[in-house]
């Protein structure tokens, strides 16, 4: 017989929680955690989250069966499900081949609630609010290490990319991202498009991969990557990034947690999980609440962009699904190209 369905109330809305029993994390510390604890998490920790996608239009990356099944059956939804909710807010929005959708925005404690009875673990939010959806006011940095790269290198790139971002006019924001790395968010005054958002955050991941050759690292092809890769991609339109207490696919129900720049240098990650953090919150807060009263502009770091394109340094690699770029390299891996273009003949 089916478990009865839950109800539950936020912010003057009645929420029903299908399937509350269903078990989505079946390895968790402390015994199996069931769609009803997730969705309880969210309501717990909305008013903290909502610092990371408040008025934020966001993909829906849903997971029907949690991790019980590895993750395989999750996917992205890009579009406001049928039957969503009438209060569920929404703002159309242009995808890279100029496509359009309607999606759903994380306006408040009920749209997060609402989003994780559909099985989302994650907010994943784009860089924009629903007022302006062409001009960013975030800057991201995703730190991503490659395999067998230590967890303290990812710790010191963070620190030098603290450095570089108030260098440039940016106050960085710290978070782990529940897996194994760490971003760091800087809100921006909108006004540049995502073009050069994403040029500025290229030229702010040079000058850091300047700053550690060998640690951190630009090279968009994982052939050629060493260390801890700085995905400036995640800075084009359309790539989101899972935002601040969101509940990562891992087994032990690990979230993406807000840090104080004081806690980086020694923190371990595996330390945050749905379980651990409420009472976190309890203790210290939210240490990225004060993230937007700490607005930048992006003028250093295009005028950075400016000076890198002066001396020979062009574009990088876009993702595969974005028209190409005026002076981005040929789009193919290094060593694919070498094979497509053998070397001349030897004339002697």
């Amino acid at each position: 017989m089916a478990t009865p369905a839950e109800m539950l109330e936020v912010d003057g809305f009645d929420i029903r929680v299908t399937n509350p029993d269903k078990v989505y994390f079946p390895d968790a510390d402390g015994g199996p955690i069931t769609k009803l604890e997730v969705v309880r998490y969210w309501a717990t920790v909305a008013e903290a989250a909502l610092a990371g996608c408040r008025d934020r239009p966001g993909t829906l990356h849903r997971f029907p069966a949690g991790v019980a099944d590895g993750g395989e059956g999750s996917f992205y939804q890009k579009r406001l499900p049928k039957g969503a909710p009438e209060w569920v807010p929404i703002a159309l929005i242009t995808f890279p081949s100029g496509r359009h959708a309607q999606m759903p925005v994380m306006r408040d404690a009920a749209c997060l609630v609402w989003a994780a009875t559909l099985g989302c673990l994650e907010a994943n939010p784009w860089p924009v609010r629903d007022d302006d959806v062409d001009h960013p006011d975030e800057l991201r940095v995703d730190l991503d290490p490659t395999p067998g790269v230590p967890w303290d290198d990812v710790r010191q790139v963070a620190l030098t990319c603290r450095e570089v971002l108030a260098e440039h006019g940016l106050t960085g924001f710290p978070k782990t991202s529940g897996k194994r790395g760490i971003h760091i968010n800087a809100r921006v005054e909108r006004g540049n498009g995502f073009t050069s958002t994403r040029r500025a955050a290229l030229a702010f991941a040079r000058e850091v991969e300047r700053r550690m050759p060998g640690v951190a690292t630009t090279a968009w092809w994982k052939e050629e990557r060493e260390g801890v890769f700085l995905d400036y991609n995640q800075n084009a339109r359309d790539r989101t990034v899972a935002s601040a207490y969101s509940i990562r696919p891992m087994p032990d129900a690990r979230v993406s947690t807000p840090l104080s720049w004081d806690e980086v240098a020694g923190v371990e990650a595996e330390r945050f999980t749905l379980r651990t953090v409420p009472q976190r919150l309890l203790e210290i807060g939210d240490p990225g609440a004060e993230i937007d009263a700490h607005p930048g502009t992006l003028d250093a770091l295009l005028a950075l962009a400016a000076e890198d394109a002066a001396g020979g340094l062009g574009d990088a690699p876009w993702p595969p699904h974005f028209p190409k770029g005026d002076d981005e390299p040929m789009r193919v891996n290094p060593s694919r190209a070498k094979r497509a273009w053998p070397s001349p003949p030897d004339a002697r």
